[in-house]
């Protein structure tokens, strides 16, 4: 039996998150107070007591998510190691945390610094998301190529689920298009900005800046990285594809289909809320597996 832990991104963010780890447990509180000493404000307090409008600020969010996960993660007792490792989008820093790549403060920075240069991206250049339902994701790359202006696939989420993302006018004209094309749904989503797409650009200078300072070692067990789908163990490779990250699409399907060839047959969800036992569901019911799809709290 192979475990694969996968670890959220943003959009899993609730009101009152984290706050029962904190309370009941002595690490979980030191390592989410040394949070608040690092990003220099109190993020417990927003994650504990903040409102969905509150916790939905990329500045915010990303440093909430990244934190609970983490947190879930090294403070969970008797949780076993992992085999293997993957992150949707933000998730990817918690997951190399997990397996040992990055350490918690040096993560934590990292994802504060990414957060931070993409709400000045979504502030700077508006632009927006939608997701496309029921339509091959070849498809829906073909009516994004057709269609004028900046709009990409931006996360494969499952086989049927491919979210776009780009300029708003041109996500628009691309939604009548998907629906037109025969998608049952092309709905725009409630995101500040353009995630996974060329408007996160102007963010990667100071990314690839504290990518550069940081250190990354082997992991312990593989990380299946959203650039590549494929695992990653070489800290050279591992640093690059987080930086690709930031502009390209984030490949959740081709990740979880190879982490199921590789032999992983347990797949257990760290972090806030269960969007990803869903895909992995959906994921693996497609190609037959038989896997158990769990939490870090069960």
């Amino acid at each position: 039996m192979k475990r694969a832990y996968v670890f959220p991104g943003q959009g899993s963010q609730f009101p009152g998150m984290g706050k029962q780890l904190y309370e009941s447990n002595a690490k979980a509180r030191e390592l989410m107070e040394k949070a608040n000493e690092i990003l220099g404000f109190r993020l417990t307090d927003i994650m504990f007591e903040g409102s969905d409008e509150d916790l939905r600020a990329t500045k915010v969010t990303q440093p909430a998510i990244f934190l609970h996960s983490v947190v879930t993660a090294l403070c969970t007792e008797g949780l076993p190691a992992p085999d293997m490792v993957g992150g949707h989008s933000l998730g990817e820093f918690s997951a190399l945390v997990a397996a040992g790549a990055v350490n918690f403060e040096d993560a934590l920075r990292l994802v504060a610094v990414r957060a931070s240069e993409m709400q000045k991206c979504c502030e700077k250049v508006p632009g927006t998301m939608a997701a496309v339902i029921a339509l091959s994701n070849e498809q829906v790359e073909a009516v994004c190529k057709s269609i004028d202006g900046i709009v990409i696939p931006a996360n494969y989420n499952c086989d049927g689920q491919v979210v776009i993302s780009g300029e708003k006018e041109a996500v628009a004209k691309a939604c009548e298009a998907m629906k037109a094309a025969g998608a049952k749904r092309a709905l725009p989503l409630s995101v500040s900005g353009a995630f996974h797409s060329p408007l996160m650009e102007p963010a990667r200078v100071e990314l690839a800046k504290a990518i550069e300072r940081t250190e990354v070692r082997t992991p312990r067990c593989p990380i299946y990285q959203n650039v590549t789908a494929q695992p990653e163990t070489d800290p050279k490779r591992i640093k690059d594809n987080l930086l690709q990250q930031l502009t390209s699409p984030v490949r959740w399907t081709q990740s979880v289909k190879n982490m199921l060839a590789d032999g992983a047959t347990e797949f257990r969800e760290i972090g806030p809320g269960a969007v990803l036992q869903g895909l992995v569901k959906r994921i693996s019911g497609a190609v037959g597996a038989e896997v158990v799809i769990t939490s870090a709290q069960e």
